[in-house]
């Protein structure tokens, strides 16, 4: 971002799984939860869920009429509760070494005290 200490990221994560698909083995990434955590402090100071789709079952079947109700779609889907607060003792991160830049979510960082 060419600002000292500030970083952008971007998320890939599967949403849903069809019956012939690449990587069967791994399995459905949803919902997503966020935690902003403080190192310093050792403690989550807050975050959210995103649902792949609605999660009261309301997913519509036809594209959206307008940029107004994509987000709005989009804002429905995101929950600013359900992630884990209070105090975690973070694991120290593996790089893999063939892929330094990219973080796996895939694996477990956190441990509960």
């Amino acid at each position: 971002t060419g600002t000292e200490g500030e970083g952008v990221a971007g998320i890939r994560y599967r949403a849903w799984q069809p019956p012939s698909c690449l990587h069967p083995t791994i399995p459905v990434d949803g919902p997503l939860v966020f935690d902003f955590y403080d190192t310093w402090m050792e403690r989550s100071l807050g975050g959210g869920t995103y649902y792949i789709g609605h999660p009261g079952g309301n997913n519509p079947a036809a594209f959206p009429i307008n940029a107004y109700e994509a987000e709005s779609r989009r804002a429905s889907r995101f929950f600013k509760m359900g992630h884990r607060g209070g105090k975690r003792e973070m694991i120290p991160e593996e790089p893999n070494p063939h892929y330094p830049m990219t973080l796996d979510l895939r694996r477990n960082r956190t441990k509960t005290p």
